[in-house]
């Protein structure tokens, strides 16, 4: 599989900006963002790769900022080193749960120790939804549930829902660098109770779940927020992130529409991770 990295430049530039970028490129085929050196560096499937499309989004980009790009071909590499080399940290969660990789030096004892070695794939826990995701997941009861993770980039959610008592998890993507990532990592955290799944929300049928955790991006769930509705229990809980908090409406009637009902939100650097109830 070839990716191809494009390099993106704003002025002005900031962490916010290169969010808002990374959101928006990522309706068009973009699968995974490198912020370095005051550039955000994104991969794209090569047969999904156009200038068009990302001149398009440049074209209608929202905030008043000069956008330019160069992208180059890249082959398969060792991903490991490239997280070490853009700094992929130890992250701490209320001192309680803490994913580090197998470079790094772990010392001090937490509840949860969740190893990731990533490649391409989303999910480190140092994205704000990453983080809202992880947080809900430590605040919530997974004991004895049945959970579906959508979109699970490393796995990282599914393996701590895991870790948190679930009886089984599903967890899909619909990357297959994703998707062999994931079945690494499970391993590497001696995970068994995981049912990795390569493709997309098509692959939901009789199975039904507890617990729906889907960290993806608006316009994806605004399309599968029915397919989820379908296979999620009576009294169950979807837990969605990907999106900012004025987007939270049009998530919400897309859920009301559905016979889900609010329960509350989280919110960081105005990305937000919204709880609803079937």
């Amino acid at each position: 599989m070839k990716y191809i990295e494009v390099s993106f430049n704003s002025n002005p530039a900031s962490e916010d900006i290169y969010d808002a970028i990374s959101a928006s490129i990522a309706t068009i085929g973009f699968e995974s963002f490198v912020q370095s050196d005051n550039l955000l560096l994104a991969y794209i499937d090569s047969t999904q790769f156009s200038t068009n499309a990302i001149d398009d989004f440049i074209s209608n980009f929202p905030l008043d900022v000069n956008i330019s790009y160069t992208f180059k071909e890249i082959e398969d590499k060792n991903w490991n080193e490239e997280w070490e080399k853009h700094f992929f940290e130890p992250i701490v969660f209320e001192n309680k749960c803490i994913i580090h990789s197998s470079f790094h030096n772990v010392t001090s004892d937490y509840e949860y120790k969740i190893l990731i070695d990533p490649k391409m794939a989303f999910g480190t826990g140092h994205h704000q939804t990453t983080s809202l995701m992880i947080r809900n997941i430590l605040g919530s009861d997974f004991r004895n549930k049945t959970v579906l993770d959508m979109g699970c980039g490393t796995a990282v959610l599914a393996i701590l829902a895991s870790m948190r008592g679930a009886k089984h998890i599903t967890a899909i993507d619909i990357d297959k660098w994703a998707y062999e990532n994931a079945i690494e990592n499970i391993k590497l955290n001696s995970i068994e109770n995981i049912n990795i799944q390569l493709g997309g929300a098509e692959l939901l049928g009789n199975e039904k779940f507890d617990i729906i955790l889907a960290n993806i991006n608006r316009n994806i769930l605004l399309e599968d927020i029915p397919h989820y509705v379908n296979v999620l229990n009576d009294g169950g809980t979807l837990i969605v992130s990907g999106f900012y908090e004025e987007d939270i409406p049009m998530i919400s009637n897309k859920c009301i529409e559905n016979k889900l009902s609010f329960k509350n939100y989280f919110e960081q650097d105005n990305w937000v991770a919204v709880v609803y109830n079937k």
